[in-house]
């Protein structure tokens, strides 16, 4: 009783041939620009960090492990690194599980003879 019917109208089409896909898609470029800017290029910069960080590591640093471990670096190696994690306790960690340097050792190169 109080529905009316809906009719389709012709009018409000978007245009045909090129210019009408490129109204189509420009959205949806906009958003693969934005993704572009608000994810995938902070990404790429804190993995350049963290590449810059572990090259960095040398004997006597702190690190803490991506488990939450904590431990003293006693050994650097190309993609392991030797970390103590009590006194006398050493153990062999990938380097790519360091997730952070708490505190840098004395500029020494690593794999010196402990002194």
């Amino acid at each position: 009783m109080f529905a009316t019917p809906a009719y389709a109208q012709a009018a409000g089409a978007a245009p045909a041939g090129p210019e009408g896909m490129l109204i189509q898609f420009l959205p949806l470029i906009g958003l693969v620009i934005l993704f572009y800017f608000l994810m995938i290029r902070p990404q790429q910069r804190r993995m350049k960090q963290h590449q810059q960080m572990l090259t960095a590591l040398k004997r006597n640093d702190v690190v803490v492990l991506s488990s939450g471990m904590i431990g003293k670096v006693v050994r650097v190696e190309d993609k392991e690194v030797g970390l103590e994690i009590a006194t006398g306790v050493t153990v062999k960690v990938v380097k790519t599980m360091i997730a952070d340097v708490r505190t840098r050792g004395e500029p020494s190169p690593a794999n010196d003879s402990k002194v």
